[in-house]
């Protein structure tokens, strides 16, 4: 082998061709996404009006919310369509579906990491349960967040009297990936980076799509000096190298060895949320875990559960797991949601979603924009942006319980926390609990087939999901039923015959 795979970020750029559909990779805050790549094919395009007509696909949300990640690509006529898990991460690429200026689709990020795995294969799709009931049904919408969207991605079948989902197969012309060290050869270490995704997946789904596979390294070394398992992208793969000697970890993170897993930190930060209503929520819903669980957290809210159980140093306790791929160790929130330090294990996404998919999940806290009469929740398509699920589809409807964690209003709502107590001081313009949501990201009707346990926890109420309706289980002490509750819901919810009182120990300052 010679060192020709090994080329400059613009000569790579030069590769893709118009009209391609590029596979990309990140989990947001920068995580294992090729940065430099990404602004080698925006320069191109600025400067020659070429790649054009692009089609992107990625699991999980890639940017900064403001230039990078799929910003790099939200230019009129540069990209064509969207095939997304996650939006956030890319106001401008949300801006571009909104007024229809390129075509806009989500599909579940699990779902879109082992669909590559399906094209790698030469399968005909991925055949699952996953995502029936919900947006990406072809019964409501087929995933389609737009008019300009049209093309069908995604069908039902019947197999043994049972209805599954099977979405069709994309095939890859250019992967623009990322790793930590390449060898002379290009085979690809990922030994620096925070999780693996599905790199991997995404790779060999470009390769034998007959399409192009270019890797972002860190660094060089020399032929052989690769231990064989260290490699998880073998260099048959692999057509092109870019050497980016000031990649990062993260945007904001350089490089810290403990979350690679390459080292164990024993001084990790421990620090107790702050005391808040959101506080309130969370302390609500810890009291789901049990010794044991295997457990996945959403971002926002949910992840203050996961920072309660680091503060008491209970991590031990549970299986706590990334759909990125990680196991363990003490999760990070904000940005760098999707981090561990000290992670214990180390596996791709596709198999983590396996995992998932297939029941592996005791309890997952997620998070909420809306909530309606029958249980559905929205989290993907709020106020006419397109948001994305990420992983919430292929997790929600797969835990054998499921807390939403979230305020019971939102826009300008101001409470009074403290001394055992709550009070609504001003409440939110914008009422969370509707009659019908406005896109259906977790089925309700699909949550009682699949007889899972559901909880929507508050700050103010708690409510669960009944055969009969969403039933009102708990209020919070201080909180007037008629007044702070059902006058601020779209509908009338069902009332336990033995409504709790939510622990008073919520709502003080120090437990």
């Amino acid at each position: 082998m010679s060192d020709d795979k090994f080329i400059s970020a613009d000569q790579a750029a030069d590769l893709i061709s118009d009209n391609a559909t590029i596979g990309l990779i990140g989990g947001g805050g920068g995580l294992v996404e090729a940065t430099s790549l990404h602004a080698a094919v925006e320069r191109r395009f600025l400067d020659s009006g070429h790649p054009r007509g692009l089609t992107c696909i990625h699991a999980l949300g890639i940017g900064d919310r403001d230039s990078r990640g799929m910003n790099r690509f939200a230019h009129k006529d540069m990209t064509r369509r969207v095939i997304g898990g996650h939006w956030v991460w890319s106001p401008r690429m949300q801006e571009m579906a909104r007024h229809n200026e390129i075509e806009a689709y989500v599909l579940p990020g699990g779902v879109m990491m082992q669909l590559m795995r399906e094209v790698a294969a030469g399968r005909p799709g991925l055949i699952t349960h996953v995502g029936l009931g919900t947006f990406v049904d072809p019964r409501l919408d087929g995933g389609r967040m737009n008019s300009a969207a049209t093309d069908k991605l995604v069908e039902v079948m019947t197999i043994d009297g049972k209805d599954y989902l099977r979405y069709l197969p994309i095939p890859v012309d250019v992967a623009l990936l990322r790793g930590s060290v390449a060898d002379e050869d290009g085979n690809i270490s990922l030994e620096e980076e925070p999780a693996n995704l599905d790199i991997y997946a995404m790779a060999a789904a470009a390769h034998n799509s007959g399409g192009k596979v270019i890797f972002q390294v860190k660094r060089k070394v020399v032929r052989g000096s690769l231990p064989a398992r260290e490699v998880r992208i073998p260099s048959a793969l692999v057509d092109a190298v870019v050497i980016d000697s000031g990649q990062r970890q993260g945007y904001e993170l350089v490089y810290d060895a403990a979350v690679s897993g390459q080292k164990v930190n024993p001084n990790v930060p421990r620090d107790m949320p702050a005391f808040s209503a959101r506080m309130v929520i969370a302390r609500r819903a810890r009291t789901e875990l049990h010794d044991g669980a295997v457990v996945n957290y959403g971002f926002g809210i949910p992840d203050q559960v996961a920072k309660i159980v680091a503060a008491e140093h209970a991590e031990g306790r549970y299986y706590q797991t990334i759909e990125h791929g990680t196991y363990g160790g003490t999760l990070l929130d904000g940005d760098l949601f999707g981090y561990a330090l000290n992670p214990s294990s180390m596996i791709d996404g596709p198999s983590q979603f396996d995992f998932y998919s297939g029941g592996g999940l005791d309890i997952a806290f997620l998070g909420f924009g809306e909530i309606d009469a029958h249980g559905n929740v929205n989290v993907s398509k709020l106020a006419g942006n397109t948001v994305g699920p990420g992983g919430f589809i292929d997790i929600a409807q797969n835990a054998a319980k499921v807390v939403f964690c979230g305020t019971f209003d939102t826009g300008g709502a101001k409470l009074a926390v403290g001394d055992g107590t709550l009070s609504v001081i001003t409440p939110g313009r914008i009422g969370k609990f509707k009659q019908d949501v406005d896109q259906i990201t977790f089925s309700g009707s699909q949550a009682l087939r699949q007889k899972q346990d559901i909880l929507y926890v508050t700050e103010r109420a708690v409510f669960k999901l009944t055969a009969a309706g969403i039933c009102l289980i708990e209020i919070a002490p201080g909180i007037d039923l008629q007044e702070n509750i059902l006058d601020k819901m779209a509908f009338t919810p069902l009332i336990a015959d033995d409504l709790k009182i939510m622990d008073s120990s919520f709502f003080t300052e120090t437990l």
